[in-house]
Formats: structure tokens, sequence, C-alpha cells
């Protein structure tokens, strides 16, 4: 990277730092997770504190130096997701969002997790999109790339997956096991191969995807190892 780098973030955790600074650890499309010294910010008249916000996107200017830490030197609001906050429980998954994508960028440096976290805080912020969804949509997505998408095109001995047919999810191999008895049916499939290639907007005009949602989750968790 350059001395000087100018690129959207989106904000993963802030720390106050001494008496007026805050640490910033944010999320950028193209250089992944980078630590911030915002300098003064904590202080009545900082002209950077209101471009730094959580749950928005930041258009940040950066001061890059020879230690791992860069320095804030520009910063403002693109889009804000306020809308967020106005719902406990979608404000709480938001929290929780930030907190998987920081955890699994530490572990791979994958620039799939910026997008899937704009993505997931622009759906949550469209109080249309009912959270279940949102809340599959993402952990399947954290699933794939950290490297354990789910498969549902075959079975555990590589059968295709077949209408009439009930499944469980063997977690142990990570794959679905033909089960008379199982969680899982034909239908449930259709919505997990659909949560796969659609956003959320698309999934939530499915109709009785209410009927099938909360098995859907609750693979998508097992499948995250949520």
């Amino acid at each position: 990277m350059a001395d000087s780098l100018r690129t959207d973030a989106i904000v993963l955790r802030r720390t106050n730092y001494g008496e007026a600074d805050r640490i910033i650890q944010v999320i950028t499309p193209e250089h992944g997770k980078i630590s911030v010294m915002a300098r003064s910010v904590r202080k009545e008249k900082s002209r950077l504190a209101g471009g730094i916000e959580l749950f928005a996107v930041c258009d940040l200017v950066l001061h890059l130096g020879k230690g791992e830490i860069a320095t804030l030197t520009g910063a403002k609001l693109k889009t804000v997701y306020d809308k967020i906050i106005l719902d406990y429980d979608r404000l709480q998954f938001a929290y929780e969002v930030i907190k998987q994508i920081s955890k699994a960028s530490e572990q791979i440096n994958e620039p799939e997790f910026y997008d899937l976290l704009k993505e997931s805080l622009a759906t949550l912020n469209d109080s249309r999109v009912k959270l279940k969804i949102v809340q599959t949509w993402f952990y399947l997505k954290l699933a794939k790339y950290l490297g354990n998408e789910l498969n549902t095109a075959t079975d555990n001995n590589g059968m295709k997956l077949v209408e009439d047919a009930n499944y469980r999810f063997d977690a142990s191999d990570q794959t679905l096991v033909f089960d008379e008895r199982g969680e899982y049916n034909s239908q449930h499939i259709k919505v997990l191969r659909l949560m796969a290639n659609n956003p959320p907007v698309i999934i939530a005009k499915v109709s009785e995807i209410d009927d099938y949602i909360d098995g859907c989750l609750r693979l998508a968790q097992i499948v995250a190892k949520i």
C-alpha cells in the first residue's frame, strides 16, 4: 500500500485510547482489516468523529506509517444504516454480524467479508426483510467463505438429493444424509439453494418461506459452527 490510502470502510470496533484518542478497527474492500489511530476524535470539536460511526460505510483517508497502525487523516460518512437501531433484535444481530466478520477476517484474508458485512447491514436496515431470512443467508455465506459451504446437490454418498425425501445433517461429515425421519425435506433444500444464489431481498418474496425458515436457520448455524 502507498503512504496514503483512501478507502471505503466499515467500523468493526472502537476503543478509547488516552485522553481523547480512539483506536478503531475497520474492514475494507481491498485491504482487509486495518487498525487505525483516530487522534483527538473524542474532543467535542473533532472534525473526524462524525465520519467513523458504527453501522455505516465510511470514506476514510489514512496515513500509513512504518508501524502496524495507520493514522486517520480524513473521514466522512457515505451510507448510514440508521434504521437498525430502531429494532432491538436486528440491532443485536448487527453486532453479531460484526463480531463474526471480525473473527473470520483474522483467520482468512477474504475480500468478500467486506461485501458480506455491507449487504448484511443494508438488509438489516430494511424492515421488509424478516430477520430470520437475513440470519440464515448470513450464516450460509459466512460458512462458504470459511471453506464450509453447504452441499445442497448431493448426499453423503454422492447421490443427488431428490424430491419427496427427508434428510438429516451429519455435522461431523458436513453432509446431508438420507433419513426418513430427517428434519429437512425438499422444500428446505430449495430454500437453501435460493439462499446460496440470491440476496435476502429476493428470498423474502418466496411464498410460504415462513414454513421452512426455522429449519434452514438451524442448519445454517450448524454449518457456520455458531
